[in-house]
């Protein structure tokens, strides 16, 4: 199994207290940073052709504008305790197969999925190197209402039931939301979670963790 640079992959945070000071100290300058379209750290992301996807039923979509928020799932996937690439590769694969063959999508319906051990995978093609471009995304299937306005981005793993996701997964989780928001001009209040724009109890306890979460990539930002 090949590796990656670990100053790449997860970015260390500070303590809990310090890091929420930071947060109020620096979400202003984070949310006039994300305005201008300032450029964070790009995480390491594997593409389609790494994980070796299905290629779409049909073409993408790109739409020629950029997404105004981030929405957050979990995929509701075993909790699993394996967390190497290959394991991120078959939940990609996983979550592919579900979504093109029990739902009759093109593709996956997400961005990108962070799987239980930190890996980053791009879900519909053509997601990251539009993401790397930062004027368009492309239309993908995560929550209705809001393919047409949003980045989704998955957890591997079912956070309902007061499961909490591991360190590796939450800091990289962080790590991708700041890019995310420093390529599109996203300010960091504008994470939200599957729930909030339907009924579903996606993504779980991270719903509950989302003010955390803002915090945490306003301070990366910043």
């Amino acid at each position: 199994m090949s590796s990656r640079t670990p100053g790449r992959r997860q970015i260390l945070l500070a303590g809990s207290g310090g890091l929420i000071a930071a947060a109020l100290l620096t979400a202003a300058h984070a949310t006039a940073r994300a305005a201008r379209g300032g450029r964070g750290v790009e995480p390491d992301i594997d593409t389609t052709a790494q994980w070796n996807a299905r290629p779409p039923r049909s073409p993408v979509s790109v739409l020629n504008k950029r997404p105004v928020r981030i929405v957050v799932h979990h995929t509701v996937s075993p909790n699993t305790s394996v967390f190497s690439r290959a394991q991120a590769h078959a939940h990609a694969h996983w979550v592919q197969d579900l979504h093109m063959d029990d739902n009759g999508w093109l593709d996956s319906g997400y961005h990108f999925v962070v799987s239980r051990g930190g890996w980053i995978t791009e879900g519909r093609h053509r997601s990251l190197s539009t993401l790397r471009g930062g004027t368009g995304f492309v239309l993908a299937s995560h929550t209705s209402g809001q393919n047409e306005q949003s980045i989704g981005i998955a957890n591997e793993g079912a956070y309902h039931d007061g499961a909490q996701p591991p360190a590796a997964q939450w800091e990289v989780l962080v790590t991708l939301c700041a890019y995310v928001c420093g390529q599109y001009g996203i300010a960091p209040s504008q994470i939200y979670g599957h729930k909030d724009y339907g009924t579903t109890l996606c993504p779980g306890v991270i719903h509950d963790k989302l003010p955390q979460l803002r915090g945490e990539v306003a301070a990366s930002m910043g």
